[in-house]
């Protein structure tokens, strides 16, 4: 094995988990925005106000 084939095998190790590391939440986000999206579009609009107003007093918010 020649010295610059065990650099590139070593970078490729390096950088790996790296990218792993930012590429999956960001497309855990994606998934979870569209699925976030999909559900607000076919809901009904009572059923959209009375999820924000009971996540409103769940998380301690005022909102009357």
């Amino acid at each position: 094995m020649s010295i610059e084939a065990g650099i590139i095998n070593q970078t490729t190790a390096i950088s790996s988990p790296v990218l792993t590391s930012k590429v999956l939440p960001a497309m855990f986000a994606a998934v979870l925005g569209l699925a976030l999206l999909f559900a607000a579009g076919f809901a009904e609009t009572k059923t959209l106000h009375s999820t924000t107003h009971d996540t409103r007093h769940a998380t301690g918010f005022p909102c009357h």
